[in-house]
């Protein structure tokens, strides 16, 4: 019963993770550069609304069917997310997007890659989908970083402005909470810690491609795995949420 629940809620942070990140590039749908790059992160946004639902439908199924994935999307409070506070931030501006994107990609093929190996069915397939589409987004995010930082001085600006602005929040990716140890134990989840070594070696050649510093500053900020958030979240569910709450059950 216990490995369930812990099951339960390790489904449900990765659902959440690519929930709140697949929001947040769906609010650059007529707001891109350019017409093909707005076409572009709609997909990617679709990609990770794809993979939230995939999550949230297992942990459906793991409720036997008692809470349903719109359940899990629109009816918890920000308290019972569980993402990591890097995918909730706002979008900021297009180099700042970009720059979260390369972190979150480069943690993503590693992540989904191990998770091919789960011993749970349901994780291993959904790793099997998803790491074909994150080897997509990581070859466009690591092509506009090297772009944007060896651009022009302003571009090169906004991109290390991007990567000294997001910096701390590494760090919680690969720091595993109690509930996915004993998973790991299991066989069942990832250890994310044993991921930080390769994690950090391709960004810093990325960055070093790119022209870009690595940031200095050993600023860290935790918490998302545990309920504690931003202040962003909560504006973040309150938009995605409106419809929902306010036709509850309504069938379109």
């Amino acid at each position: 019963m216990e490995q369930q629940q812990d099951l339960l809620r390790y489904v449900l942070s990765l659902g959440d993770d690519a929930l709140t990140l697949g929001h947040r590039l769906s609010e650059w749908a007529s707001n891109g550069p350019f017409l093909e790059e707005d076409i572009a992160l709609g997909n990617v946004a679709l990609d990770y609304i794809g993979r939230a639902r995939m999550f949230y439908g297992y942990a459906s199924e793991l409720t036997n069917g008692e809470k349903s994935e719109d359940d899990f999307a629109f009816l918890r409070g920000e308290r019972d997310y569980i993402n990591h506070l890097i995918n909730e931030l706002p979008r900021g501006d297009f180099a700042f997007t970009m720059a979260r994107q390369l972190i979150v990609d480069i943690y993503s093929q590693l992540f989904m890659t191990q998770l091919l190996e789960s011993n749970d069915p349901v994780l291993s397939a959904i790793a099997h989908k998803s790491i074909k589409e994150t080897r997509y987004h990581l070859m466009r995010s690591k092509d506009w970083v090297i772009k944007l930082g060896d651009g022009t001085e302003e571009s090169h600006q906004r991109m290390q402005t991007a990567f000294n602005d997001l910096w701390g929040y590494i760090p919680e990716i690969f720091e595993p909470d109690d509930t996915e140890q004993r998973l790991v134990a299991a066989g069942i989840a990832v250890d994310t810690s044993a991921l930080k070594a390769s994690f950090d070696a391709q960004l810093s050649r990325v960055l070093e491609e790119a022209t870009l510093e690595v940031p200095a500053d050993e600023w860290a900020v935790r918490g998302g795995r545990k309920g504690y958030h931003t202040e962003h979240l909560g504006h973040l569910l309150g938009v995605m949420q409106s419809v929902h709450r306010a036709y509850p059950g309504c069938e379109w």
